[in-house]
């Protein structure tokens, strides 16, 4: 049976992309997650996979050599193609996954089970997903603790997104110089090349600062009454 694609293809992978986590080392973070998923759920595979657009990759694993397998193969696009969790207790039994080579061959999966990792924008991305090579259940309880370890994937991978643009940010932001030379009479800064720049001009080529215009308080008070007087006489 075809893999189902994911509704909002496009947005989807983007999103994935903003994460600039594809093909990264390992984490101890992400890999604690999967150690703990492991032993929560009594199984002897878990994985953080990330679905790009040909194969979905792993951020994490315990219990599996591949770092990755085709998209075609991954149960992991059933599961983000759906509505919350999805647990498959017997894959031989489901028309859906019987004749996966990942059943059917090593690692011979029987029981799965995967929670949707969803940015804030709504795109299911990824999984944190259990697997195990003989046919079981899971239990209300286990089930709660992936989908709860799943949402600190996905926080995990927030703050990766926000320190990511956080530093692309910074790295925009142009500074001044501690000394800045600047004339005690019409108020012009000297630039490197010796030449005399009014205040606005000087800012603007060396910060991503723009100037809008108006009239402060007590200059209105003091200017705005010089000019009355002047129209009066």
């Amino acid at each position: 049976m075809a893999s189902p694609t994911p509704q909002n293809e496009s947005a989807r992978l983007e999103a994935l992309r903003q994460y600039q986590v594809l093909d990264t080392g390992s984490e101890k973070a992400f890999d604690d997650i999967v150690e703990l998923a492991s032993f929560t759920c009594g199984v002897p595979i878990a994985l953080v996979s990330l679905l790009d657009k040909h194969r979905q990759w792993f951020k994490a694993k315990v219990g599996l050599e591949a770092s990755e397998t085709p998209i075609e193969q991954a149960f992991c696009v059933h599961t983000i193609s759906g509505n919350g969790s999805m647990v498959v207790e017997d894959a031989r039994n489901d028309a859906r996954f019987s004749a996966n080579p990942l059943v059917t061959g090593a690692p011979h999966i029987r029981f799965y089970a995967g929670t949707p990792l969803v940015s804030p924008e709504g795109h299911a991305f990824g999984t944190l997903c259990i697997i195990d090579r003989y046919p079981r259940k899971l239990s209300t309880d286990q089930r709660k603790a992936l989908e709860s370890l799943g949402r600190q994937v996905t926080l995990l991978l927030e703050f990766r997104r926000v320190s990511y643009d956080l530093a692309t940010a910074l790295e925009k932001v142009k500074t001044l110089d501690p000394l800045v030379p600047i004339c005690a009479y019409c108020r012009r800064i000297r630039e490197d090349d010796g030449f005399w720049n009014h205040i606005e001009k000087f800012i603007k080529n060396n910060t991503d600062s723009e100037f809008s215009h108006g009239i402060c308080p007590d200059c209105a008070r003091t200017q705005l009454s010089d000019l009355d007087t002047l129209l009066k006489e």
